[in-house]
């Protein structure tokens, strides 16, 4: 037997037979719930409207028909209802909101309730957020609803949820009557992704506490519209809810063809453009909104976040600002603001908001991490930490809040702890490809660049366009010479499709380091000494690729590198030998004396190692032919301590005169006498002349970290020269260079250095024990082995 398909209004008549049975039983208050049931299913279902109207006629005759004798003058009800009241007591009847439902059906226009959209995070990132202020229920985990690139996520089962809020506000009823006196209707709009169940209801308040509250209803109709245009509205509502933009769009152009300045349509279908990512649809809507009604607060604060999604930060801070003077204590226009202000890098103003918002709410996870971030911009380390604490408190499993706090530890050089932090991230959801280039990048800060390959390759297979993995990776196979895979990762970058300004640096970075990759290449199988970057490179490639500049100028004017010849990259093979054992061991020991122990800086191996082959290199140099050192260094051949980087020539006249002198010092106090001395007593003009030249190095080098490694490198082996090993380490919180450009003169840096220098000095023939670093490593190719051949 076929059995015909139960349509909405189909079912609702059948819920009027079971009331006419309940009825008939004298059972008045169950006929009465079974028919609001009934109602209540044709409400969601329903598109046959002429109908739907008239089962609400019948339920609101039924009402009447039940009601106390003081009932006779409430206004016959005009507003339907999509939730179900609670029984009343004896005395006393109040009605819930249910986030699905709608109910109190009443004849005035609500002023208390609010659609928040909300974007945060990433720039063009689109998210909605329950509306926080004055609420102590909170939904953990659905704090936002984020849009990366263009697409919102989804639900785990699919959907994503609006939570349409239609309730009443109702003051308490005589103790003689349930009449329902005129009540506000709320819409409060959220869409979060979580799924329905995590959805809470709104708390049944007072209305004069509604009063306090200065909250912009979305489907707010007033004594002039027509319930038609309310339930059109209502259900384009629910479509936007469903994630149904373009239906929601189509049933709001009806609206407003009819009205076109009635600002609920407007922002609802501005809310439905920014969610199709149609920002500056969104924005205009928003705007005629605001012309309609200046006072609608909603208007202002959604206008500011989709100006903050398109990178108008000044102008969306000045549309968040408007918002808080309707809603002053509103946690989600402070924590907009607060994002605003952070990436406009602000951040003592984003702070402030920041701080502001989770006093206001609580639980707002995502507050309390971009506090951690601006905390950390201005300096406050500690209470940055306990802002990221206290999100992770609130959500074991915010990725976001692990991800930032294994930043701050990053920064703090606290490579133990950002680890043990990635680690967790990874552990909570293996396929959050961010997470491995999070860690990729800590390995690589650390010099384990063969292991940040392994993450950065898991992360690319997650997702294969991430420009800043593919650079990364093409970076670490370039630095332990897999030249044919750091050439293939840098074309990579090159093709991508990019949209932002930083991406677009990294693709010119990529060119840049791509053609270095191939000079590299060619010299692999070449002696060491023939290795020459500052001859061999065209000035103006070194320029724009320090200054970051677009190739095209150089692809031009220089001579490019010729591609990846097969017959001349063989894979080197590293052979550890004993002088090669020797050497590595000597050079990582007085390497990781350059380590600076601050924030910011991170132990690097690779850097250590190679620090220290350089210091023993130029003591090496220096102690045969020390007399000599000067012409070899300005011969036609020779060598600077570092690649002179871009600088004014009458700056590099400078420092010409001044290291030559300072080097002709050096000689002169070595030579002769001293020369050879064992006697620390002796040694001691030759270790000012060393600092007096490290002084004026400091001060007429670039300013930058290489600058400074090298500084000092060049310092440990003209000590190692003159038998004087540094065997301690730089105390904490000091960096050298710093300690010689903040200094008036060299004295003053001599005096600041010499009380933690000198203790550590061992006065030694040290060098004679180690072997010669030229003919140990005699090729390009076991230069660069040797550098990455530390086991992780």
């Amino acid at each position: 037997m076929l059995s015909m398909p139960r349509t909405p209004l189909a079912i609702g008549d059948r819920k009027i037979q079971f009331r006419r049975a309940y009825s008939a039983l004298g059972r008045k208050d169950d006929a009465i719930l079974v028919w609001e049931q009934g109602y209540e299913y044709a409400v969601r279902q329903s598109t046959d409207l002429k109908q739907l109207l008239e089962l609400e006629e019948l339920l609101t005759a039924v009402k009447k028909s039940t009601a106390a004798s003081n009932d006779k003058d409430a206004k016959q009800l005009s507003e339907r209802s999509v939730s179900k009241p609670e029984p009343t007591d004896s005395g006393k009847s109040s009605e819930t909101c249910n986030t699905h439902t709608i109910s109190s059906l009443g004849s005035e226009p609500c002023v208390d309730s609010r659609e928040v959209l909300q974007i945060e995070g990433k720039p063009k990132d689109v998210s909605y957020m329950p509306n926080g202020s004055g609420k102590k229920d909170k939904v953990e985990d659905s704090k936002s609803f984020h849009m990366p690139n263009g697409n919102h996520e989804k639900q785990k089962n699919g959907t994503c949820n609006i939570s349409i809020d239609f309730g009443a506000r109702s003051e308490a009823h005589s103790s003689t009557s349930d009449n329902r006196n005129k009540s506000d209707l709320i819409s409060n709009i959220s869409l979060i992704p979580s799924k329905s169940s995590d959805i809470p209801e709104m708390p049944n308040e007072q209305s004069n506490d509604a009063k306090g509250n200065k909250k912009f209803s979305v489907t707010r109709i007033s004594k002039a519209k027509s319930i038609n245009v309310d339930f059109r509205l209502s259900r384009g509502i629910a479509q936007v809810n469903e994630g149904q933009y373009a239906r929601a769009i189509s049933i709001f152009d009806q609206i407003l063809r009819e009205d076109p300045t009635y600002p609920e349509a407007l922002i609802g279908r501005g809310t439905a453009y920014a969610f199709k990512r149609e920002l500056d649809s969104a924005i205009a809507d928003f705007t005629k909104a605001i012309q309609s009604n200046p006072s609608a607060g909603e208007a202002w604060k959604r206008r500011g976040q989709a100006r903050a999604a398109l990178g108008e930060s000044s102008e969306a801070i000045a549309d968040l600002t408007k918002s808080l003077e309707f809603e002053p204590d509103s946690a989600d226009i402070l924590h907009e603001r607060g994002i605003v202000n952070f990436k406009l890098k602000d951040f003592h103003a984003a702070t402030e908001d920041l701080s502001a918002c989770v006093k206001l709410d609580k639980d707002n996870k995502s507050a309390y991490t971009y506090l951690g971030l601006a905390l950390s911009s201005v300096g406050e380390y500690k209470k940055a930490e306990e802002a990221h604490m206290k999100a992770i408190q609130i959500d074991e499993k915010f990725l976001e809040a692990w991800g930032h706090l294994a930043q701050l530890y990053q920064d703090l050089a606290n490579s133990t702890k950002a680890l043990d932090c990635l680690e967790r991230v990874l552990q909570i959801d293996p396929r959050f490809a961010k997470g491995y280039h999070l860690r990729g990048l800590l390995l690589h800060a650390m010099g384990d660049h063969r292991n940040a390959i392994k993450d950065l390759t898991n992360g690319l297979n997650i997702e294969s366009s991430n420009i800043e993995s593919l650079y990364l990776r093409a970076s670490c196979h370039h630095a332990v010479g897999e030249y044919k895979e750091a050439v293939k990762d840098y074309d990579a970058a090159l093709d991508l499709e990019l949209d932002s300004m930083d991406k677009f640096v990294l693709q010119c970075l990529a060119f840049y380091q791509k053609e270095i990759a191939l000079y590299t290449s060619a010299k692999v199988n070449s002696e060491f000494c023939w290795f020459d970057i500052d001859g061999d490179v065209d000035p103006l490639f070194k320029e724009y690729w320090c200054k970051r500049l677009h190739p095209k100028n150089v692809c031009e004017k220089v001579f490019r590198q010729p591609p990846l010849r097969k017959a001349k990259l063989k894979k080197q093979d590293f052979i550890l030998t004993k002088p090669k054992i020797a050497l590595l061991l000597a050079a990582d020991r007085i390497g990781k004396t350059i380590q600076y122990h601050c924030q910011g800086f991170l132990p690097n191996r690779r850097q250590h190692r190679m620090a220290g082959l350089a210091a023993v290199e130029i003591a090496q140099k220096v102690s045969k032919i020390w007399r000599s050192l000067q012409s070899e260094w300005r011969g036609e051949r020779g060598f600077d301590f570092a690649i002179r980087t871009p600088c004014t020539p009458a700056r590099w006249d400078d420092f010409d005169e001044e290291m030559t002198s300072s080097w002709e010092v050096l000689c002169n106090a070595y030579c002769g006498e001293t020369y050879g001395s064992n006697d620390f007593g002796t040694l001691e003009i030759v270790r000012e002349a060393i600092l007096r030249m490290t002084y004026y190095w400091h001060n007429f080098m670039p300013l930058s970290r290489g600058s400074a490694v090298v500084g000092f490198s060049v310092m440990l082996g003209l000590l190692l020269a003159a038998n004087m090993d540094f065997t301690g380490s730089i105390p904490e919180g000091r960096q050298v260079d710093w300690d010689a450009i903040l200094s008036l003169d060299p004295n003053s840096f001599m005096d600041s250095v010499k009380s933690w220098l000198y203790p550590s000095l061992k006065v030694t023939p040290t060098l004679k024990d180690i072997p010669d670093v030229a003919s140990t490593l005699e090729t390009t190719g076991s230069v660069v082995a040797a550098l990455s051949s530390y086991s992780s």
